[in-house]
Protein backbone atom coordinates (compact mmCIF):
# COMPACT_ATOMS: atom_id res chain seq x y z
CA UNK A 1 0.00 0.00 0.00
CA UNK A 2 1.41 3.35 -1.00
CA UNK A 3 1.36 6.19 1.48
CA UNK A 4 1.90 8.68 -1.35
CA UNK A 5 -1.39 7.89 -3.04
CA UNK A 6 -3.66 7.52 -0.03
CA UNK A 7 -5.26 4.08 0.11
CA UNK A 8 -4.05 3.02 -3.34
CA UNK A 9 -2.90 -0.62 -3.45
CA UNK A 10 -0.38 -1.44 -6.17
CA UNK A 11 -1.66 -4.35 -8.25
CA UNK A 12 -1.11 -5.28 -11.89
CA UNK A 13 -4.75 -5.85 -12.85
CA UNK A 14 -7.05 -4.66 -15.60
CA UNK A 15 -9.17 -2.75 -13.06
CA UNK A 16 -6.15 -0.73 -11.94
CA UNK A 17 -5.32 0.13 -15.56
CA UNK A 18 -8.79 1.49 -16.32
CA UNK A 19 -9.25 5.23 -16.74
CA UNK A 20 -10.05 6.87 -13.36
CA UNK A 21 -13.33 8.31 -14.67
CA UNK A 22 -14.51 4.85 -15.75
CA UNK A 23 -14.09 3.57 -12.20
CA UNK A 24 -15.60 6.70 -10.66
CA UNK A 25 -18.70 6.54 -12.89
CA UNK A 26 -19.08 2.80 -12.23
CA UNK A 27 -18.97 3.25 -8.44
CA UNK A 28 -21.40 6.19 -8.51
CA UNK A 29 -23.86 4.27 -10.69
CA UNK A 30 -23.69 1.26 -8.33
CA UNK A 31 -24.43 3.53 -5.36
CA UNK A 32 -27.28 5.21 -7.21
CA UNK A 33 -28.89 1.90 -8.17
CA UNK A 34 -28.51 0.49 -4.67
CA UNK A 35 -30.09 3.58 -3.12
CA UNK A 36 -32.97 4.03 -5.58
CA UNK A 37 -34.19 0.49 -6.27
CA UNK A 38 -36.96 -0.40 -3.80
CA UNK A 39 -36.56 -3.31 -1.45
CA UNK A 40 -34.81 -4.03 1.81
CA UNK A 41 -32.13 -6.21 0.24
CA UNK A 42 -31.42 -4.17 -2.93
CA UNK A 43 -28.20 -2.55 -1.57
CA UNK A 44 -26.83 -5.98 -0.66
CA UNK A 45 -27.70 -7.38 -4.10
CA UNK A 46 -25.91 -4.49 -5.83
CA UNK A 47 -22.97 -5.03 -3.46
CA UNK A 48 -22.71 -8.73 -4.34
CA UNK A 49 -23.22 -8.21 -8.07
CA UNK A 50 -21.45 -4.91 -8.68
CA UNK A 51 -18.74 -4.35 -6.06
CA UNK A 52 -17.55 -7.76 -4.84
CA UNK A 53 -16.68 -9.25 -8.29
CA UNK A 54 -14.75 -6.11 -9.32
CA UNK A 55 -12.85 -6.08 -6.00
CA UNK A 56 -12.07 -9.77 -6.52
CA UNK A 57 -10.72 -9.14 -10.03
CA UNK A 58 -8.67 -6.20 -8.71
CA UNK A 59 -7.31 -8.43 -5.88
CA UNK A 60 -8.34 -5.97 -3.17
CA UNK A 61 -11.36 -7.87 -1.84
CA UNK A 62 -9.82 -8.69 1.60
CA UNK A 63 -8.95 -5.01 2.17
CA UNK A 64 -12.42 -3.88 1.09
CA UNK A 65 -14.20 -6.41 3.33
CA UNK A 66 -12.02 -5.73 6.39
CA UNK A 67 -12.29 -1.95 6.30
CA UNK A 68 -15.97 -1.94 5.31
CA UNK A 69 -16.84 -4.10 8.32
CA UNK A 70 -14.79 -1.90 10.66
CA UNK A 71 -16.58 1.18 9.38
CA UNK A 72 -20.12 -0.21 9.11
CA UNK A 73 -20.44 -2.03 12.46
CA UNK A 74 -20.93 1.12 14.61
CA UNK A 75 -23.55 2.45 12.19
CA UNK A 76 -25.34 -0.92 12.07
CA UNK A 77 -25.51 -1.19 15.86
CA UNK A 78 -26.79 2.37 16.27
CA UNK A 79 -29.39 1.93 13.52
CA UNK A 80 -30.72 -1.32 14.98
CA UNK A 81 -30.95 0.17 18.47
CA UNK A 82 -32.53 3.49 17.48
CA UNK A 83 -34.84 2.30 14.70
CA UNK A 84 -35.64 -1.12 16.13
CA UNK A 85 -36.48 0.00 19.67
CA UNK A 86 -37.90 3.46 19.06
CA UNK A 87 -39.89 2.94 15.84
CA UNK A 88 -43.32 4.53 16.17
CA UNK A 89 -46.04 1.88 15.97
CA UNK A 90 -45.26 -1.24 13.99
CA UNK A 91 -45.29 -4.97 14.68
CA UNK A 92 -43.62 -6.00 17.94
CA UNK A 93 -41.09 -8.80 17.43
CA UNK A 94 -39.72 -9.01 20.96
CA UNK A 95 -40.37 -7.22 24.22
CA UNK A 96 -37.23 -6.05 26.01
CA UNK A 97 -38.39 -4.67 29.34
CA UNK A 98 -39.91 -1.22 28.77
CA UNK A 99 -38.79 -1.31 25.11
CA UNK A 100 -40.10 -3.33 22.20
CA UNK A 101 -38.30 -4.41 19.06
CA UNK A 102 -40.34 -3.52 15.95
CA UNK A 103 -40.20 -5.46 12.67
CA UNK A 104 -40.54 -2.29 10.59
CA UNK A 105 -37.71 -0.62 12.48
CA UNK A 106 -35.47 -3.64 11.96
CA UNK A 107 -36.18 -3.68 8.21
CA UNK A 108 -35.41 0.04 8.00
CA UNK A 109 -32.16 -0.52 9.91
CA UNK A 110 -31.19 -3.43 7.64
CA UNK A 111 -31.77 -1.34 4.52
CA UNK A 112 -29.92 1.66 6.00
CA UNK A 113 -26.98 -0.53 6.96
CA UNK A 114 -26.90 -1.96 3.44
CA UNK A 115 -26.74 1.52 1.96
CA UNK A 116 -23.87 2.46 4.25
CA UNK A 117 -21.99 -0.76 3.45
CA UNK A 118 -22.49 -0.20 -0.28
CA UNK A 119 -21.27 3.40 -0.10
CA UNK A 120 -18.22 2.57 2.02
CA UNK A 121 -17.22 -0.50 -0.02
CA UNK A 122 -17.71 1.35 -3.31
CA UNK A 123 -15.48 4.27 -2.38
CA UNK A 124 -12.92 1.93 -0.82
CA UNK A 125 -12.81 0.02 -4.11
CA UNK A 126 -12.25 3.30 -5.94
CA UNK A 127 -9.49 4.34 -3.54
CA UNK A 128 -7.71 0.98 -3.62
CA UNK A 129 -7.62 0.81 -7.43
CA UNK A 130 -7.15 4.47 -8.40
CA UNK A 131 -4.24 6.79 -7.75
CA UNK A 132 -5.55 10.05 -6.34
CA UNK A 133 -3.34 12.23 -8.55
CA UNK A 134 -4.62 10.44 -11.66
CA UNK A 135 -8.22 10.97 -10.57
CA UNK A 136 -7.58 14.68 -9.99
CA UNK A 137 -5.92 15.00 -13.40
CA UNK A 138 -8.82 13.18 -15.09
CA UNK A 139 -11.37 15.50 -13.47
CA UNK A 140 -9.34 18.57 -14.45
CA UNK A 141 -9.04 17.38 -18.05
CA UNK A 142 -12.84 17.11 -18.23
CA UNK A 143 -13.20 20.78 -17.33
CA UNK A 144 -13.76 20.53 -13.60
CA UNK A 145 -12.19 23.53 -11.81
CA UNK A 146 -8.92 22.77 -10.08
CA UNK A 147 -10.32 23.88 -6.72
CA UNK A 148 -13.17 21.34 -6.91
CA UNK A 149 -10.79 18.62 -8.11
CA UNK A 150 -8.57 19.32 -5.13
CA UNK A 151 -11.55 19.12 -2.77
CA UNK A 152 -12.37 15.67 -4.18
CA UNK A 153 -8.74 14.61 -3.86
CA UNK A 154 -8.45 15.91 -0.28
CA UNK A 155 -11.65 14.13 0.72
CA UNK A 156 -10.28 10.82 -0.55
CA UNK A 157 -6.97 11.35 1.25
CA UNK A 158 -8.10 12.85 4.55
CA UNK A 159 -8.63 9.56 6.43
CA UNK A 160 -5.34 7.84 5.46
CA UNK A 161 -3.46 11.12 6.09
CA UNK A 162 -4.97 11.43 9.57
CA UNK A 163 -4.20 7.76 10.27
CA UNK A 164 -0.53 8.17 9.33
CA UNK A 165 -0.16 11.34 11.38
CA UNK A 166 -1.96 9.79 14.38
CA UNK A 167 0.27 6.70 14.25
CA UNK A 168 3.38 8.89 14.10
CA UNK A 169 2.24 10.93 17.11
CA UNK A 170 1.27 7.76 18.99
CA UNK A 171 4.72 6.24 18.45
CA UNK A 172 6.40 9.49 19.53
CA UNK A 173 4.33 9.70 22.73
CA UNK A 174 4.99 6.04 23.54
CA UNK A 175 8.72 6.60 23.15
CA UNK A 176 8.39 9.33 25.82
CA UNK A 177 6.79 6.85 28.22
CA UNK A 178 3.12 7.71 27.71
CA UNK A 179 0.81 4.80 28.58
CA UNK A 180 -1.71 4.28 25.79
CA UNK A 181 -2.92 0.75 26.55
CA UNK A 182 -4.87 -0.64 29.48
CA UNK A 183 -8.12 0.44 31.08
CA UNK A 184 -10.49 3.03 29.64
CA UNK A 185 -9.24 5.55 32.21
CA UNK A 186 -5.66 5.19 30.97
CA UNK A 187 -6.78 5.54 27.35
CA UNK A 188 -8.85 8.64 28.13
CA UNK A 189 -5.89 10.16 29.97
CA UNK A 190 -3.70 9.57 26.90
CA UNK A 191 -6.25 11.12 24.54
CA UNK A 192 -5.32 14.80 25.02
CA UNK A 193 -1.58 14.32 24.38
CA UNK A 194 -2.60 12.69 21.09
CA UNK A 195 -5.43 14.96 19.94
CA UNK A 196 -3.71 18.33 20.48
CA UNK A 197 -0.60 17.51 18.36
CA UNK A 198 -2.84 15.92 15.73
CA UNK A 199 -4.99 19.05 15.36
CA UNK A 200 -2.03 21.45 15.41
CA UNK A 201 -0.11 19.26 12.98
CA UNK A 202 -3.10 19.15 10.64
CA UNK A 203 -3.31 22.95 10.62
CA UNK A 204 0.40 23.19 9.79
CA UNK A 205 -0.07 20.51 7.12
CA UNK A 206 -2.87 22.53 5.49
CA UNK A 207 -0.66 25.63 5.36
CA UNK A 208 2.25 23.68 3.90
CA UNK A 209 -0.02 22.15 1.25
CA UNK A 210 -1.39 25.59 0.33
CA UNK A 211 2.15 26.94 -0.10
CA UNK A 212 3.17 23.91 -2.16
CA UNK A 213 0.13 24.32 -4.43
CA UNK A 214 0.88 28.00 -5.03
CA UNK A 215 4.52 27.18 -5.84
CA UNK A 216 3.19 24.78 -8.48
CA UNK A 217 0.96 27.57 -9.93
CA UNK A 218 -2.25 25.91 -8.74
CA UNK A 219 -4.32 29.10 -9.02
CA UNK A 220 -2.86 30.16 -12.35
CA UNK A 221 -5.38 30.40 -15.19
CA UNK A 222 -4.90 28.61 -18.48
CA UNK A 223 -3.75 25.19 -19.58
CA UNK A 224 -1.25 23.24 -17.48
CA UNK A 225 1.12 20.45 -18.34
CA UNK A 226 1.46 17.21 -16.40
CA UNK A 227 3.98 14.42 -16.17
CA UNK A 228 1.09 11.96 -15.95
CA UNK A 229 -0.43 10.62 -19.15
CA UNK A 230 -3.88 9.04 -18.86
CA UNK A 231 -4.82 6.51 -21.50
CA UNK A 232 -8.50 6.54 -22.47
CA UNK A 233 -10.22 4.51 -25.17
CA UNK A 234 -13.42 4.76 -27.18
CA UNK A 235 -14.63 1.57 -25.55
CA UNK A 236 -14.25 3.02 -22.05
CA UNK A 237 -15.94 6.27 -23.09
CA UNK A 238 -18.83 4.24 -24.53
CA UNK A 239 -19.06 2.23 -21.29
CA UNK A 240 -19.22 5.46 -19.26
CA UNK A 241 -22.02 6.83 -21.42
CA UNK A 242 -23.95 3.55 -21.14
CA UNK A 243 -23.54 3.60 -17.37
CA UNK A 244 -24.79 7.18 -17.18
CA UNK A 245 -27.74 6.39 -19.44
CA UNK A 246 -28.57 3.42 -17.24
CA UNK A 247 -28.43 5.67 -14.16
CA UNK A 248 -30.77 8.17 -15.82
CA UNK A 249 -33.17 5.32 -16.66
CA UNK A 250 -33.20 4.19 -13.02
CA UNK A 251 -33.85 7.77 -11.87
CA UNK A 252 -36.72 8.10 -14.38
CA UNK A 253 -38.22 4.76 -13.34
CA UNK A 254 -37.99 5.65 -9.64
CA UNK A 255 -39.63 9.03 -10.34
CA UNK A 256 -42.42 7.25 -12.24
CA UNK A 257 -43.03 4.94 -9.27
CA UNK A 258 -43.29 7.98 -7.01
CA UNK A 259 -45.51 9.97 -9.39
CA UNK A 260 -47.91 7.25 -10.63
CA UNK A 261 -49.93 6.84 -7.38
CA UNK A 262 -50.35 10.60 -7.11
CA UNK A 263 -51.76 10.88 -10.64
CA UNK A 264 -54.13 7.91 -10.22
Amino acid sequence: MSGTYGLYVVRQTGIHRLHPLTKLVYVLVCLLIGWLIPGVWSPYIVLLIGVVPVALIARVLPEVIKNTIKTAIPFAISLIIVQGLFWTGGTIVRQLGPFSLKAEGLLFAIRGTGRIILAVSGFLLLNYTTRSDELMLALSQKGLPNSISYVVLSTLQVIPRFQRKANTILDAQRSRGLETEGSYLIRMRALMPLVVPLLLGSIVDIEERAIALEVRAFSREGAKTSLLVLHDTRFQRAIRWLLMLGAMAVIGWRFYLWLAPRLA
